[in-house]
């Protein structure tokens, strides 16, 4: 079972529906998308998922305060 939590995730409600993911996000300030990512994966967030789905993306999003400009990386989740 995953350690903590995430900062969104959104579960979509159609059932049986393989095609639309469940996403995992997590927000960074003044780090990076990739640490956010890295985040969710040591963390273990989707783990607590795979009863629902096992088409997760995992989002991580960056907002820099002195430039005010955001990153964002998306991965699709694999199990190991």
């Amino acid at each position: 079972m995953g350690k903590g939590f995430a900062d969104l995730v959104y579960l979509p409600e159609i059932k049986n529906n393989k095609e639309t993911p469940t996403i995992v996000v997590e927000l960074k300030w003044d780090q990076d998308a990739k640490t956010a990512i890295d985040q969710i994966k040591e963390k273990r967030y989707c783990e607590g998922l795979l009863d629902h789905t096992d088409n997760i993306l995992m989002v991580g999003i960056n907002y820099d305060k002195k430039t005010k400009k955001h990153t964002c990386k998306i991965e699709q989740y694999r199990l190991n």
